[in-house]
């Protein structure tokens, strides 16, 4: 009955906080319940022919009523628990001063306000009406001691069963509010339980779609490399297969001057079969390196760093990247520029992750000149090439080693991959390295390849990645890890 009675009274606001609701729902069910209680002040009041009480008891009623309304009708929940409580006080105060003044049964009755609004509005209604209660208790105190005689508008041979009924009436009508109080805390809590259960269930999935968005992203980086590797296996192989045969012809040689006892000239082509046994050697170990580095790039990341040469690694991905680009577009080409540090020498980092770091940035740089030598109109025949028509796609790769100054404590290494592309525009700049941002069409980039080369940098070995662009004329990227 009670809740169908709040809820009529309760307005829809979606535009409010689940807290600001719960407590719009406490006042109303508060106002009911005083308004119930009222009616049995009302009854008691009758009873103990306290006419005047029962008619002040009425109008408050009447108030509270009309209070419920402005409720409904989205009036601030603090307002109308600040006029709920000053409803509640006058009425008491006239209750007290026609039933005895400072000897009143009612008196008590001045703690519910306080009480009440505290639970409703907060701390700071709560403190200010709990400030005006013990105003009026001193004021009828004083009162009484100065011997102010205040008026018993009821039949005092009705006194026990007056006192009797509004102290029960108070004590239940905190403990019913304190209930209420109790039940929407414990439904809020529940609430906010559940919430937090979604949200982390929510939480689990998008970090297991990350991780798989970022498998995936290794994954399609490798797929890029493949014709690369490819291209990169077929050289040591090709002299594998070259040398094979070459040994194989000199050892037929070697078995004919050993029959014939021509031991020096056997020895000069055992010499030679030595060799070329150790060029095979060297282009086997060089086909290793090569699929061992790209199976360390498909595996998740250890995190553990380990001494790795920074030159080797990044020129690696560069002349995979360059030409695993050239099998899937035979009209691609660029020039590549070096400029390695040699002083550099190991560095410890997690070579797969700071791979991929070089190999994103490398592949985008590729991109970006290939972009712009599409976009260049062709050459006029018999013409003067101007500077558009006379592009040149170029990608540098450049590390150099940073001192530190004087009485500096680390030193640096800087890995710069710089290309003359159409550069980055400059409201995309400051969204480059978010999640999912891409500048290239739909279907070509997942928008997380720099997003994972922030972090790994950033994060994952306490660095800088920094970018430089100008429209037109290209962009410069920039990692710096401490050493």
């Amino acid at each position: 009955m009670f809740k169908i009675i709040v809820d009529f009274f309760i307005p829809v606001q979606h535009d409010k906080s689940a807290e600001y609701q719960r407590r719009v729902r406490l006042l109303a069910y508060a106002i009911v319940v005083t308004m119930v209680f009222a009616l049995f002040y009302v009854t008691t009041s009758w009873v103990a022919g306290y006419f005047t009480g029962l008619s002040i008891m009425m109008g408050s009623w009447i108030c509270y009523l009309i209070l419920l309304f402005l409720l409904k009708q989205g009036l601030n929940v603090f307002k109308v628990a600040n006029i709920f409580g000053l409803i509640g006080i006058v009425s008491i105060y006239g209750s007290i001063y026609f039933s005895g003044g400072f000897e009143s049964p009612v008196l008590p009755w001045l703690a519910s306000t306080p009480i009440v609004l505290l639970l409703i509005a907060g701390k700071r209604s709560g403190y200010f009406w709990a400030i005006v209660a013990v105003l009026i208790v001193l004021t009828f105190g004083l009162m009484d001691y100065l011997g102010f005689q205040f008026p018993k508008a009821y039949d005092e041979s009705k006194e026990y069963y007056f006192t009797l009924s509004c102290q029960t009436g108070l004590v239940l009508i905190i403990f019913f509010i304190s209930i209420v109080f109790e039940n929407l805390r414990v439904k809020a809590y529940n609430q906010v339980t559940q919430q937090k259960e979604a949200l982390e269930t929510t939480l689990s999935e998008l970090k297991a779609t990350q991780s798989q968005l970022i498998q995936a992203e290794k994954m399609a980086s490798l797929g890029e490399l493949t014709a690369g590797i490819a291209h990169e296996i077929q050289n040591p192989l090709n002299f594998v297969n070259n040398f094979s045969e070459v040994s194989i012809e000199l050892l037929d040689e070697m078995k004919i001057d050993l029959d014939r006892g021509n031991t020096d000239d056997a020895k000069e082509l055992a010499n030679d079969v030595i060799q070329n046994l150790e060029k095979i050697n060297h282009h086997g170990k060089r086909a290793d390196a090569i699929v061992k580095g790209m199976l360390q790039h498909s595996r998740s990341s250890s995190g553990v760093k380990e001494p790795t040469n920074i030159n080797a690694l990044a020129d690696e991905y560069l002349r995979l990247a360059y030409h695993g680009l050239r099998a899937k577009d035979k009209s691609f080409n660029a020039t590549m520029k070096t400029d390695y540090d040699e002083t550099i020498g190991n560095i410890n980092i997690i070579p797969q992750d700071i791979g991929r770091v070089i190999l994103n940035l490398i592949t985008n740089a590729f991109y970006a000149v290939n972009e712009k030598k599409q976009q260049a109109p062709p050459p006029p025949e018999g013409g003067i090439l101007n500077q558009r028509n006379n592009y040149e796609p170029t990608v540098i790769v450049s590390t150099k080693l940073i001192i530190p100054p004087s009485g500096g404590q680390r030193g640096a290494v800087q890995i710069v991959v710089a290309d003359n592309g159409n550069g980055i525009p400059q409201k995309a700049l400051d969204k480059i390295f978010q999640p999912f941002f891409t500048t290239k069409p739909t279907g070509e980039g997942t928008g997380l390849g720099l997003s994972m080369s922030y972090e790994i940098v950033t994060k994952g070995h306490g660095g800088e990645l920094k970018v430089e662009t100008k429209e037109g004329e290209g962009s410069v990227f920039t990692i710096v890890l401490p050493v």
